[in-house]
């Protein structure tokens, strides 16, 4: 017991003394994950992953300097640590579970790098499309056809609750032609496809994934067990690929997969949007899968300029496409580029942007809109509708 005591009050004196450069400064961030067969306590340590790394980029740490600093201080027995270097310490300031969640908020004593990642006051918008599954006939079993929709919702709703460096859209409705054009190579098809879907729903990016694997193993998890019907562990692959909505450019391509018993019967007609499903072994690997989805995007995106459209410009006057539900305030400073797009010797289309020399400062602010102007009262030489405005 003396013993005890005696490491608390070092660590307390030793926090106190630590925490005295006043270059560090506190940053709170929260991060959810679901609870599978590993149990809660893994559960609660990868949310906790998530906050941190979402409190280090908000500061300004590299990607790649992230997730050093996070495997190195996860390692350690208490998630209350103290550690030298870009992290001087984190804490668990709040934990709450439902359903099938834990969240976790953090709050971390970070020295941040000298170039913040202001980007990530300002939410993206993602449009998530309607999911491709590439091997259709791999969904006979459990007729798991609408597992298509049923990703798309679960992804976005992740989003929705994950990460609060992105606003999301669900496009269900119509079919696209990405598959076909991305099978085919077809990129400048892919660009149009594109620009066309983000220009239609306002988004800055446009997310399209595909079902790559829903086939059988062979070797049951229950082959002891002689007189039950065998188990066999089924997988899931899953590609993602994020798009530049303003460009048409690929962004970010990623591949995952899961392989989990599939607990039903050979015959059995499976709803993937029941919570039987959603809780079974394999349901809770989908869910752990798209998890791991959502914080590769949080990260890629979190600290990537926020862009928005010119929908109106006049002589010293633009309005933006970006509003309060985005994060804009009255004040902010935009710069803004003018598009131009250019075919190479290679027939391949690409988007370009001029920067300008102007800074426009926001004037007026709605949900969903924002008024900017220069900040002399100089005229707009040559940016138009459809032109951008960033902020980096």
């Amino acid at each position: 017991m003396q013993k005890l005591l005696r490491h608390i009050v070092t660590t307390i004196i030793t926090s106190i003394t630590i925490l005295m450069p006043a270059h560090a400064q506190w940053y709170q961030a929260s991060g959810s994950s679901f609870i599978d067969s590993s149990g809660k306590n893994i559960a609660k340590t990868r949310a906790t992953e998530n906050a941190l790394k979402k409190a280090l980029l908000v500061a300004g740490a590299s990607v790649s300097s992230v997730q050093q600093v996070v495997n190195g201080l996860m390692t350690k027995d208490e998630l209350s640590v103290r550690a030298s270097g870009i992290v001087n310490g984190f804490e668990i300031v709040e934990e709450q579970h439902q359903d099938n969640v834990v969240t976790v908020t953090i709050r971390a004593d970070i020295f941040p790098q000298e170039k913040k990642c202001f980007a990530a006051d300002y939410q993206k918008r993602l449009l998530v499309t309607k999911t491709h599954i590439k091997h259709r006939e791999q969904a006979n079993i459990g007729g798991i056809y609408s597992l298509d929709k049923q990703i798309a919702h679960q992804l976005n709703a992740q989003l929705q609750s994950n990460t609060r460096y992105m606003q999301t859209q669900l496009a269900l409705s119509n079919t696209t032609e990405f598959a076909r054009y991305i099978d085919s190579f077809e990129q400048n098809k892919l660009k149009d496809l594109t620009r066309g879907i983000a220009n239609m729903t306002q988004s800055q990016f446009v997310l399209y994934t595909e079902i790559t694997d829903l086939s059988f193993d062979q070797d049951a998890t229950n082959s002891w067990k002689f007189w039950q019907e065998k188990i066999l562990p089924r997988n899931f692959g899953l590609t993602i690929h994020l798009f530049d909505g303003n460009t048409g450019e690929s962004f970010l391509s990623e591949q995952y997969h899961a392989s989990s018993p599939w607990t039903y019967k050979y015959r059995e007609q499976v709803d993937v949007a029941s919570n039987h499903f959603q809780t079974s072994p394999y349901g809770l690997a989908i869910n752990r899968l798209l998890e791991q989805a959502v914080m590769d995007l949080d990260e890629s995106l979190m600290c990537q300029p926020s862009q928005a459209k010119i929908i109106h410009a006049g002589e010293t006057e633009l309005l933006l496409n970006i509003g309060k539900k985005h994060g804009v305030k009255q004040g902010d400073e935009f710069s803004l580029l003018h598009q131009e797009n250019f075919i190479a010797n290679n027939g391949q289309q690409y988007s370009g942007f001029n920067v300008s020399a102007y800074k426009v400062k926001v004037t007026k602010v709605t949900q969903d809109t924002a008024t900017v102007t220069t900040l002399d009262g100089e005229i707009l030489g040559n940016i138009q509708h459809n032109d951008l405005a960033v902020r980096y």
